[in-house]
């Protein structure tokens, strides 16, 4: 195993040594990282040179010090309702938006910058660090045995490319292969909540990973798709359960320098998808109604990631699966509020007994993390809506799979007709309309070197470059 993740270590060390300063500074203090509510929001790279916590008294707000004097302040206290608390938090909240890019605008922030998609991937790069180092120990044991499963360039020959299109299995070997591709993704991508299908797609000439793509359930509030469904409330609710959102969806190089993520959108809604589906859940009992689901797949759903789409723009196959641009998200969400400034926020209204702290479980939806944030900003004094309003509307997709979809997603009736096609008829056009055209035009894919997987893993910069 060669020297991984140097600079992550460094980040590592210097965190773990933040830690038990903290617990040996709550053990002075007769308590426990249980009893005791602390913030410790910094940067990763404030920390890198080590990290110590002056004595403290509770209550009392204290520096994290690196060798440059710069750092980030943190509290430890018994009273979560105490104004130094709230300060601190609400000062940790404002100085993680501005590290995201945010700046202040009136009551709330906006993004700094026209948005551009590498803006949008600069926005995103904090998260997408913090899930790198979540993962570490993952890419550390796996990388190895992994990698083998990406293509360089010169084992691709785009006139024999035979999509191959795979369920994934819960705790399996392409499970982990999922896991793995996912991290490559500029913007980190959602692990979906309630019914999920996740595939992968391989190159049968080599064996090689082409792409993936994960459907689970739709998010109950989407004004774009309502909208254009022609929905009221009840009719939502009882027809949700025909729709799946595709929320991971694309292809790694180098088949994504030949247009592969056009091909691995496609193949979402091939007939397979829909036999996989129908095995998976017709006729099951559902975890939450405790009923018997009956509901058959008529209408998937997905998002852009990074403003305009260009996977999903013009992708229409003859005979099969057509995107339709149904509107755009109004830019509200919370991928600016993940990892330690989340778990401060739910700490707080844990340590205030408020109901939305423990309430990430099955049934919850994926509003939770909306709603605890809204509380919290709410709770200290910040406009949650104008905080939790970021400004990048992503442009919505539907893709329907049954002639009259709008029938059954209506309730005038259960019989079904299909609209779909199969992978191998997908991947036919896909393959002629552009990946092979593209390589003609195009070779330098020829020249991916999947060693510069790792290179890009171990960097904090993203990009959609890979030549």
């Amino acid at each position: 195993m060669f020297d991984l993740w140097r600079g992550m270590a460094e980040i590592n060390d210097a965190t773990e040594r933040l830690e038990e300063a903290t617990d040996q500074t709550l053990g002075v203090l007769g308590g426990s990282s249980s009893s005791f509510w602390r913030i410790r929001m910094m940067r990763l790279e404030d920390v890198k040179a080590g990290a110590l916590i002056q004595g403290i008294e509770p209550g009392e707000v204290v520096r994290i010090v690196a060798s440059e004097q710069i750092g980030k302040d943190i509290i430890v206290a018994n009273k979560p309702d105490d104004p130094s608390t709230i300060d601190v938090l609400k000062q940790a909240i404002e100085i993680n938006l501005v590290n995201n890019g945010f700046v202040k605008c009136g009551t709330g922030y906006q993004v700094d910058g026209q948005l551009t998609k590498q803006r949008i991937r600069e926005i995103h790069s904090n998260h997408r660090i913090q899930t790198l180092h979540k993962n570490n120990d993952f890419i550390q044991e796996y990388y190895d045995e992994l990698i083998k499963n990406f293509a360089d360039g010169s084992q691709v020959n785009p006139s024999l490319i035979s999509p191959e299109l795979i369920e994934v299995k819960s705790n399996s070997y392409d499970s982990r292969l999922f896991r793995f591709a996912c991290l490559l993704w500029s913007v980190p991508v959602s692990q979906g909540f309630g019914r999920r299908i996740r595939f992968i797609v391989r190159d049968r000439q080599n064996g090689c990973l082409i792409g993936l793509f994960a459907i689970g359930d739709p998010v109950f509030n989407l004004s774009a798709r309502d909208r254009w469904i022609d929905w009221q409330f009840e009719d939502r609710k009882s027809g949700l359960k025909h729709i799946m959102d595709a929320y991971v969806v694309g292809s790694v190089p180098p088949y994504s320098m030949l247009i592969g993520g056009k091909l691995i959108a496609a193949l979402m809604a091939s007939s397979e998808v829909i036999e996989a589906y129908n095995r998976k859940y017709i006729g099951k009992e559902t975890v939450i109604g405790h009923t018997i689901n009956q509901a058959q797949l008529v209408l998937l759903t997905t998002t852009s990631s990074m403003g305009r789409s260009s996977l999903y723009n013009r992708l229409s196959i003859p005979g099969g699966p057509q995107f339709v641009r149904i509107g755009e998200t109004r830019g509200f969400g919370h991928f600016h509020f993940s990892g330690e400034i989340f778990e401060s926020m739910k700490e707080y209204l844990e340590s205030v007994g408020h109901p939305y702290a423990r309430g990430n479980r099955f049934g919850m939806g994926p509003n939770w993390k909306m709603r605890v944030i809204r509380a919290v900003l709410d709770r200290i004094g910040l406009d949650s809506n104008n905080t939790l309003n970021h400004g990048i509307a992503r442009e919505v997709y539907a893709i329907p799979l049954a002639k009259n979809w709008q029938a059954i997603l209506h309730g005038h009736t259960t019989d079904v007709s299909c609209n779909t096609l199969t992978a191998d008829e997908i991947s036919n056009f896909c393959l002629n309309r552009w990946m092979i055209p593209r390589a003609t035009r195009d070779t330098s894919f020829s020249n991916f070197d999947k060693r510069k997987i790792m290179v890009y893993l171990q960097t904090d910069k993203s990009t959609s470059k890979w030549d």
